[in-house]
């Protein structure tokens, strides 16, 4: 009788895959090779987020990251429908309509199936689409992620800590002294020393954390971590990044330090108080002389 249910399953028009409540990919049937161009070799076993699927929303958000309903659904148990889009092997886009729905045995979650159809037959270019999720979620000037990108990601992690136990850090830094430096050498060196950290910042930041510019020489990140003894080398790694970053002015190369904060998330824990807590670590670093990591 499985092997029935798994022939009918397989013939089926519609794609269909089974996640564990890691998320881990168990299940992907024919359909959904058909419509997305990914194999089963190369999904089962893999967590969503981890594949090359990378849904985004109408709106530009990439969903593995900040809004996943598979997560929601994973964790309260309610059925969901959306329209997104998803990257085809080959590079493009196509809209699909998906319905999510929990596994629920002996009252316990267990896990989700999506099931998903290709909701037109038109494909977008993926650069088109990226355009669009970029404007939205990142910073005009440093390309970094924005404000609004890095609080959706904190509350996605803060939803991840509260279901799993996944401990995170949250560092915020300010640039030292830049309204003087500013002054001193105009407000175009000053972007240029934004967009130089911003692209120091790109070549060191890991595929499972985010950082970003929170606003003016602020800057937020929200990494991943297996103990809180690791916040001091995250912190510190970020202060010398930054100390090292440099930018010309007659053929002088000038340099900025940063004050950082660097904090645990704990239970009980909002969306605020940790940013607030990483914030007033920051503050700290500043009254003590700057150019330092404090960390709480």
């Amino acid at each position: 009788m499985e092997q029935l249910y798994l022939n009918i399953i397989n013939n089926l028009r519609d794609g269909i895959y089974y996640v564990d409540k890691e998320r881990k990919i168990l299940f992907w049937n024919k359909a959904a090779e058909e419509i997305t161009g990914y194999p089963q070799e190369e999904i089962v076993g893999m967590r969503c987020q981890e594949t090359h699927l990378n849904h985004i929303d109408e709106e530009g958000h990439p969903l593995c990251i900040i809004g996943c309903p598979l997560f929601a659904t994973l964790a309260d148990g309610k059925q969901r429908q959306d329209r997104v889009f998803v990257r085809h092997r080959d590079g493009y886009r196509i809209p699909i309509h998906v319905n999510i729905f929990p596994i629920i045995k002996d009252g316990e979650i267990e896990g989700a199936v999506e099931v998903f159809t290709q909701d037109s037959p038109t494909v977008y270019e993926d650069d088109l689409v990226e355009k669009l999720s970029n404007i939205a979620m990142h910073d005009q000037l440093t390309r970094l992620p924005n404000r609004r990108y890095l609080e959706s990601f904190l509350r996605y992690k803060m939803e991840e800590f509260q279901r799993f136990g996944r401990l995170f850090a949250v560092l915020f830094a300010d640039i030292d002294n830049f309204g003087s430096f500013n002054n001193q050498y105009g407000h175009d060196l000053g972007d240029s020393v934004l967009r130089n950290i911003a692209a120091s910042i790109k070549r060191s930041v890991r595929r499972n954390d985010l950082v970003g510019r929170w606003g003016g020489e602020e800057y937020v990140g929200i990494y991943s971590i297996a103990s809180p003894e690791d916040i001091g080398i995250i912190g510190e790694k970020f202060r010398q990044l930054v100390h090292m970053t440099e930018v010309e002015h007659e053929g002088t190369l000038l340099t900025v330090t940063v004050s950082v904060g660097i904090t645990v998330v704990q239970m009980g824990d909002t969306l605020d108080s940790v940013v607030e807590r990483a914030d007033a670590l920051m503050y700290r670093s500043k009254k003590n002389g700057k150019d330092r990591v404090t960390t709480g």
